[in-house]
């Protein structure tokens, strides 16, 4: 189990994201099209922003027991929590492949 605080960072990170997602992604239209002077403006609040504001800065965690590594996005589990419910068929359309 990963220690709540970190899981709590994470969540921090999403909220933030989300809330200037609009924000960075106008300043990122000025810095791609506008003119030299406006651009470099908009680099410059664009660097202003919080850090965690920027979504590339959240690392995906297993939603069960908050591992950071292993994980699977399309169910959104670790490798580990993965393995134990598709072996309990609590995962739909999962089984575990034997011959």
């Amino acid at each position: 189990m990963a220690k709540e605080s970190m899981k709590a960072r994470e969540v921090k990170r999403a909220k933030m994201a989300a809330k200037y997602a609009g924000k960075r992604a106008a300043l990122k239209e000025i810095v791609r099209t506008g003119d030299p002077v406006a651009a470099y403006e908009a680099a410059q609040k664009l660097q202003d922003l919080p850090y965690n504001a920027n979504p590339i800065r959240q690392h995906n965690r297993c939603k069960l027991t908050g591992r950071p590594k292993g994980y699977i996005r399309m169910f959104g589990l670790s490798r580990i929590q993965f393995r134990e419910m598709a072996s309990q068929g609590l995962i739909p359309g999962v089984r575990k492949a034997s011959w």
